[in-house]
């Protein structure tokens, strides 16, 4: 049975998360959860907390779910609206450019495997 979690309006630029994302997909939860521990990249606090929240969800939707054969069956890192984020900067001869800061959507899926 798949379970799902996500965290929505992450501030971390998709181009960062995506990165971790493509590191623990196919992975068990616990060796993703173990490997994220360690990993030092930005990215990895986002991903870490979002398979943890997946694994609770399990938990909770099947109380009989056995934790150990749980999966990453997918992880997907989708850009965010920015809004709010927008900033502007200053360049040469009068110019001025707009900074972009990055929000993402990360979505992981639990399974079982057989």
């Amino acid at each position: 049975m798949a379970t799902k979690a996500m965290a929505r309006f992450a501030r971390i630029s998709p181009r960062k998360a995506r990165m971790i994302a493509d590191l623990v997909r196919g992975k068990s939860a616990a060796q993703a959860l173990q490997m994220l521990q360690f990993v030092n990249k930005s990215g990895a606090p986002w991903l870490k907390k979002v398979i943890e929240s997946a694994v609770a969800n399990a938990r909770h939707a099947n109380p009989g779910v056995d934790v150990d054969s749980l999966y990453v069956a997918a992880a997907t890192v989708d850009k965010g609206p920015n809004s709010h984020m927008r900033r502007w900067r200053p360049r040469a001869m009068g110019r001025a450019t707009r900074v972009q800061k990055g929000i993402s959507h990360i979505t992981v899926v639990l399974d079982t495997r057989d």
